[in-house]
């Protein structure tokens, strides 16, 4: 239906003739001429619908046309775009010329196209929004195919396609084999909930969609296919934010035969790789490291933004004997912290202000957060200074590097909650403050905990996944230092993002059961659960380890959105639904029926 498309037009076709085919982004009436900006996933490029001239006229009867048949044609052709309106869909033919006046915002902008011929293929009705109107979210996925048309989402959606292209390319010269695994297969417990399947020919039983490919990644180590990729498509039932989906997709990589620096340093090489390719960035190398307990005692996270410069520090030995109950608690707990975050020409913020920043600590966790001002003249003004002797305080200050103009925030409570909310607070005052660097910073978080306990069901639950091995060989060892055991773990983090995770695999069968058993699974269980996998372990499994990169984080960062909504097609809302297609939906009953399910009434 077309010989070339618009974004493509430029000066090398000039006295051409070219049919095109999009939409109308912009029609401009001007009474003898109309102006038509014609759209297609390359660009746009500016139609002319002008009156012939004698010019035209000997052309069109040089092509065995009479003049009377030209100027019908061109009547029909002018009326045909004064008709049209936006985002109609068009066929045009003409010829390309040099633009008089130069557009240097597009790429076609040196030249147009003066329309032959103006065909609409599809009239549009009056459309709910225009891309110029910046409309909300809810109306954007709701008409996601009006909202895709838009430039700047194409252009984030190329991006994803350009990594993916990068990935496969690097994975593929070197030696890894793309092998797909099940989507319909075995629920097991990995950290989230499943999404269950009813399987129909085996009633009362289920499927579930794969939270990730983790065991059929580790069995095809034990098959002998030392190196595996996967653009795998993963599905978990949690909730939702900005950088989550209930699916998802993920590069799946896993080798045989690895520590974890020969993963990491083929992997930092290939996104180092993929940057290059994709948006022009050269990452530092080699990336550098941190230790998961100095991530979150510097920065109060395990996926720390090191374009922030400002740190945590740890002022427990210098309140344990203040008057304050708050402090004196935590700095006299062996898994207590006293925290204080130092923000250079903090003292700016109001009353109002600083309540705000206690409301957000709230919502991760904080029952409260103390802070002291320091104004231009060196005053102190804090609502926890009563409790301390004045030079105490003033050490306290100088401890943290409290200077004029500052404030300083504390946190205290239990180690990990007080991490989390001071974290926080630290993000949000870069952001505030404008403390954010340019540019981009990688990093590895390596050595996380092994387990981590959880309170309300009383035992311990695996910080990655139950299959990631301990540093420790000896399941004495591990048994009997549960609480302070340090995994294989690694996460690949970038401008504050975790957009890798991985591990060292557990290889041998005794210690997976002995794993298994700290977190609360018994022998019954994991014979129901696990049994394959246990079995599979027996039979000379060698060392192996891999890693899985968040493409639509990855892609995100790319395009410069904050949301993995942005570079997904058709993504989920924050409430799990799909607006355009009006996803989740009741089922009728002779359809639940056919799979051996009932409904039951919420309570």
């Amino acid at each position: 239906m077309r010989t070339h498309f618009c974004g493509l037009i430029d000066e090398t076709l000039i006295g051409q003739s070219v049919t095109l085919c999009g939409w109308a982004d912009v029609a401009r009436n001007m009474g003898q001429i109309v102006f038509i900006d014609l759209r297609d996933h390359e660009g746009i490029v500016q139609v002319v619908a002008e009156p012939a001239d004698a010019a035209h006229g000997r052309a069109s009867a040089a092509e065995g046309r009479t003049p009377e048949a030209a100027a019908a044609g061109n009547a029909a052709m002018l009326a045909a775009a004064a008709a049209v309106g936006y985002e109609d869909c068009l066929r045009i033919t003409g010829t390309v010329r040099r633009r008089q006046s130069v557009n240097d915002k597009l790429k076609t902008g040196r030249v147009e196209v003066v329309a032959e011929r103006i065909e609409v293929l599809n009239k549009a009705e009056p459309l709910p929004f225009h891309h110029h109107e910046n409309p909300g979210e809810d109306i954007r996925l709701k008409y996601r195919y009006l909202d895709l048309r838009n430039p700047e989402m194409q252009r984030k959606l190329r991006t994803r396609t350009k990594l993916v292209s990068a990935l496969r390319h690097y994975l593929d010269a070197r030696g890894f084999q793309d092998i797909e695994t099940p989507i319909l297969t075995k629920a097991t417990p990995e950290g989230a909930r499943d999404f269950l399947v009813p399987a129909r020919m085996h009633p009362g039983e289920f499927y579930a969609l794969p939270q990730s490919p983790q065991l059929f990644k580790q069995i095809l180590m034990m098959a002998g296919f030392d190196r595996y990729y996967q653009i795998a498509r993963c599905f978990r039932d949690e909730a939702l934010r900005a950088d989550r989906q209930l699916e998802f997709t993920q590069l799946d990589m896993e080798f045989a035969w690895v520590s974890e620096r020969d993963v990491q340093d083929l992997t930092e090489d290939m996104i180092r790789s993929v940057f290059r390719e994709v948006v022009g960035v050269e990452l530092e190398a080699p990336f550098p490291r941190m230790t998961y307990a100095e991530a979150m005692r510097r920065f109060g996270s395990d996926k720390p933004d090191l374009r922030i410069a400002l740190e945590l520090v740890d002022v427990a030995d210098l309140v344990k004997e203040c008057g304050f109950t708050v402090f004196t608690a935590a700095a006299n707990d062996p898994d207590g912290r006293v925290a204080a975050l130092r923000i250079p020409g903090g003292a700016a913020l109001s009353r109002k202000q600083i309540d705000e920043y206690a409301a957000h600590a709230a919502k991760f966790g904080a029952k409260g957060l103390a802070y002291a001002k320091i104004d231009e003249a060196g005053a102190v003004t804090s609502p926890i200074a009563k409790f301390f002797a004045e030079d105490a305080f003033a050490a306290l200050l100088g401890h943290v590097g409290a200077g004029n103009g500052d404030i300083v925030f504390f946190g205290a409570g239990a180690y990990a909650k007080v991490s989390d909310f001071m974290g926080a607070v630290r993000l949000k005052a870069g952001k505030d403050f404008h403390l954010v660097q340019d540019g981009w910073k990688p990093l590895w978080v390596t050595d996380f905990p092994m387990f981590e306990w959880d309170e309300e069901a009383q035992r311990y639950v695996a910080l990655h996944h139950p299959f990631t091995a301990p540093a420790v060989d000896s399941i004495e060892d591990l048994r009997a230092n549960a609480k302070t055991a340090v995994s294989r773990g690694y996460d690949m983090v970038l401008n504050g993002n975790e957009i890798g995770g991985g591990s060292i695999r557990i290889h041998r069968p005794q210690m997976q059961a002995a794993v298994f058993e700290l977190l609360g699974i018994g022998a019954e269980e994991q014979r129901a659960k696990f049994g394959f996998l246990l079995d599979a372990l027996k039979y000379g499994a060698p060392p192996h380890g891999g890693i899985a990169f968040g493409i639509d984080r990855i892609a995100a960062l790319m395009a410069g959105t904050d949301s993995i909504r942005d570079v997904i097609a058709f993504p989920k809302t924050t409430s799990a639904q799909c607006l355009m297609t009006g996803a989740p939906s009741p089922i009728d009953d002779a359809q639940l029926a056919e799979v051996h399910v009932q409904v039951r009434d919420k309570d």
